[in-house]
């Protein structure tokens, strides 16, 4: 198995969490991106992900997984361990919601304020922009954070009592939204804990 990624990206992060939960970081051959010179917009890589994107998993038999939700699901069925993506019908479901709405309304919504409201990666790879719909996305990540903090005012974990993907893509999500300088407000007490606790867990600590 190979991993084409760019090394403390949001994405790839969410991917090599999930190895390390799974005990499988040594499994896979992790292959750098050179995202700031294009790589992947080249043709070469294009011809494995026309989306242009990272992370990519190439398994052994030539076939190729983009996207995280994917890959991560592709992980947590090949490797042993404790399910990320849960075992129940209903686990499957709640787990699969709440990590829609972390990555669609935190993690996207900062990448897009990042890309669009400001200089992002740079005006080579930054071709089109519309700040206004970035500033809107930023106000998105920030009103759902208020979400999730009242949801980890009850729950350990973003998904129930568990750490589930749903968890990763969260923590990926804020990380990105604090290197954009969308930053937690102090009162989300219950979310500023629940990152604190992830960030000291070992398999965050095994890839940050």
């Amino acid at each position: 198995m190979k991993i084409y990624d760019v090394a403390n990206f949001p994405n790839p992060l969410r991917v090599r969490i999930a190895l390390a939960e799974k005990n499988a970081l040594d499994k896979v051959e992790f292959i750098p991106v050179d995202i700031m010179n294009g790589e992947h917009r080249s043709d070469a890589f294009l011809e494995k992900n026309p989306q242009g994107t990272v992370p990519l998993l190439e398994l052994d038999d030539g076939t190729y997984i983009s996207e995280c939700s994917a890959i991560i699901e592709y992980i947590d069925a090949e490797f042993s361990g404790t399910s990320l993506t849960g075992t129940t019908p209903k686990q499957r479901a709640v787990i699969s919601m709440m990590q829609k709405r972390a990555e669609e309304n935190v993690l996207d919504a900062a990448a897009t304020y990042f890309h669009h409201a400001t200089d992002g990666l740079g005006p080579t790879l930054e071709t089109y922009q519309n700040a206004e719909w970035g500033q809107k996305q930023g106000k998105k990540a920030l009103h759902n954070m208020v979400y999730f903090n009242n949801v980890l005012a009850k729950s350990d974990y973003v998904a129930g009592d568990t750490f589930t993907v749903a968890d990763i893509t969260l923590f990926a999500g804020l990380i990105f939204a604090g290197f954009a300088q969308i930053s937690i407000p102090s009162e989300l007490t219950s979310l500023l804990q629940w990152q604190e606790n992830l960030s000291k867990r070992a398999s965050v600590m095994s890839v940050c």
